[in-house]
Order: C-alpha cells, then sequence, then structure tokens
C-alpha cells in the first residue's frame, strides 16, 4: 500500500508543479516591474542581492547543513570568487559575453581548488575545531585583499577595485540561482548527499560503516566553497565596487544565520531564508540608518534567540518543497518521493 501523502502546499506530493510555477512567476512580475519603472534600480540590486547570496548560502548549507562541517570562512571563497572574476573581467573582459562566462567559471574553479588545498589537512578536525581553523583562513584571506594592491595593482588593495565591468542582471543571476538549487537538490538525494548525512549525525559510525567520511567531506567543502566563487563572480558583476570588508567574518556569520535559521538539512530553507534576510537587513537599514551599524550584532542577537525558541529547528524544520523532491521509485504504479530527513 502506497504511503500517505505528507504535508500540504509545497510539501505536498500534488504540489510538484507549483513550485517552478512560481519560480517563472516570480522572474515574469520582476521583468515585468523592472519594465513598468515600478522596480527602481536600488531595488534590482537589493532582488539580485538575494538570489546571489541565496547562491552562497547554498554551499554552506552543503558543508553544515548536511554534511555537519563547522565552517567560520565561508566569506573568504565568496570574495575568492569576486576577486578572481573582477580581475578577469576588468583585464581582459571588457563586457563580452564569453569573457563574463569564463569568469563566473574561473571564480567558482578557483574557490574550489583552494577549498581542496585547505580542506584536506583542517576537515580533519572536528566541531569548534574545525570552525576555528576556516576562521583563521578567513582572516587571512581578508588580509591578503587589503594588500593585493602591492602585488596586483588593478586589485586596488585596501581601496577596493573599480572598473568592473556590471554585466549581470537578473536574468543571468536567477538563472545560476535556480541552477544552483537544482544542482544541491540533485546532489542531497544522492548517494553522496547520504553520505553527508551520515557523517553529520555520527561520523564514526559512518566510518564504520564503509563511508570514506574524509573524501566525502572534502567533497561537500570544495563543492560548497565552489558555489560561494561562483556567487562572488556574480556578485563583483553586479556592483560598481568590490572591497575587502565586503568579505569579512560578519560575512561569513550572515551565510551561517541563513541556514541556521532556513534549517540545518533544509536547501529549500536556505533559499527562503536568504532572501528573506537580505530584504530585513535592507529594511532595518533604512529604519535605523547609521545606528544600524552599531546595532547590528544586536539584532542578529535578539533574531537568532526568537527563531531557537519558537522554531528549535528552524523556519522549515528540515523539511523540503515537494516540488523540489526527486522521484525515487514507483509504488502502486505511481511514482514517489519522500522529503530528506
Amino acid at each position: 500500500m502506497a504511503d500517505k501523502p505528507r504535508g500540504k502546499g509545497f510539501f505536498a506530493p500534488g504540489g510538484r508543479l507549483l513550485l517552478p510555477a512560481v519560480l517563472v512567476a516570480f522572474y515574469v512580475l520582476a521583468r515585468v516591474l523592472v519594465a513598468a519603472g515600478l522596480l527602481n534600480g536600488y531595488w534590482q540590486l537589493i532582488l539580485d542581492q538575494s538570489l546571489i547570496v541565496a547562491t552562497a548560502s547554498l554551499g554552506l548549507s552543503l558543508i553544515y547543513g548536511f554534511c555537519g562541517q563547522f565552517s567560520l570562512g565561508h566569506a573568504a571563497f565568496y570574495g575568492l570568487g569576486a576577486y578572481t572574476a573582477g580581475l578577469i573581467s576588468k583585464l581582459w573582459g571588457h563586457g563580452d559575453p564569453l569573457w563574463f562566462v569564463g569568469s563566473l567559471l574561473a571564480g567558482a574553479v578557483v574557490a574550489g581548488l583552494v577549498a581542496v588545498v585547505i580542506g584536506l589537512p583542517i576537515l580533519r578536525l572536528r566541531s569548534d575545531y574545525l570552525g576555528i581553523a576556516t576562521l583563521g583562513f578567513g582572516i587571512i584571506v581578508k588580509v591578503l585583499m587589503d594588500n593585493s594592491g602591492k602585488l596586483i595593482p588593478e586589485t586596488g588593495g585596501a581601496t577596493g577595485m573599480t572598473g568592473v565591468p556590471m554585466v549581470a542582471n537578473l536574468t543571468w543571476v536567477f538563472i545560476v540561482a535556480v541552477a544552483a538549487i537544482f544542482l544541491v537538490r540533485n546532489l542531497v538525494f544522492s548517494r553522496f548527499g547520504r553520505s553527508w548525512v551520515a557523517i553529520r549525525e555520527d561520523e564514526v559510525a559512518a566510518d564504520a560503516m564503509g563511508i570514506n567520511t574524509t573524501r566525502a567531506k572534502t567533497l561537500a567543502f570544495v563543492l560548497g566553497c565552489a558555489l560561494a566563487g561562483l556567487a562572488g563572480a556574480l556578485y563583483a558583476h553586479r556592483y560598481p565596487f568590490i572591497h575587502p570588508s565586503s568579505f569579512d567574518f560578519l560575512k561569513s556569520i550572515d551565510f551561517l544565520i541563513i541556514v541556521v535559521l532556513g534549517g540545518l538539512g533544509s536547501f529549500s530553507g536556505t533559499v527562503a531564508t536568504a532572501v528573506a534576510w537580505v530584504f530585513l537587513l535592507e529594511g532595518l537599514r533604512a529604519v535605523l540608518g547609521v545606528a544600524f551599524v552599531d546595532y547590528r550584532g544586536v539584532v542578529y542577537a535578539l533574531i537568532l534567540v526568537a527563531v531557537i525558541i519558537l522554531r528549535p529547528r528552524g523556519l522549515l524544520g528540515g523539511k523540503e518543497w515537494s516540488a523540489l523532491l526527486p522521484r525515487l521509485g514507483r509504488r502502486d504504479g505511481r511514482e514517489e518521493a519522500k522529503p530528506h530527513g
């Protein structure tokens, strides 16, 4: 006998076509609002930034949400992708579409290669020790960005880099975000995803069951950091000014908060929270003005405390939108998919 459908709305098996329809409607609506002049340049920038942050946050969701590897250096890979792509486009691209696509791929590849180099030694650490190691790496990258102008003057060093062609738009950002969502979905519901969840729940048991935990953790770390690099590459082509302060420790905290609030082990929750988080911060900045910088930490703490009290497992509690669930098999002649977790 087939299992009964679980959940309602987005979480119901019958709602499988709902999310793709919503994504298409979202894009069409945004384009119509832009064409009609109802969505000004400022809010277009915020909308694009929310999707860029969602892409980067999906990378940390793989690392921490599914594999359980506590990382505090995610913004470093975000910055590596931004500086790599920005430098390529500034020196050779000059707005050419092929160079733009190549710079996006280069940003992701550089971030992934750096993740391999540092991931192999530090992923042998666990829990707080891993967090401290990644935090240290993030600080190192920030210092290198501040002093990069001495070696590569085009980066601008501590004054920031300008002159990168602003060729990224809503269409590019939307395509990359949707591609990242489905990439993460396919990985999570594959044998790699099952290995990551096993490691997150009990690494010793996963190792005893024959899972190569070092390889699995490294794979999650590299893919997650590559997504951060890809998001950073988009950021470099969407904002006219790239500064090292945009990739400091607080930015890593932003990504961590998004993953925790959305619910560990829920990429749907990560995407929804990332979009909401960017708009929330802009709303608070508009209300508090310059005082927002001083009270930013207080706001973060209050939001975290409220969510932990009201929703201990995060906003979606480990659930996924059914439209994103793969069809795993047949029962009674019907294909079904069960939510992860």
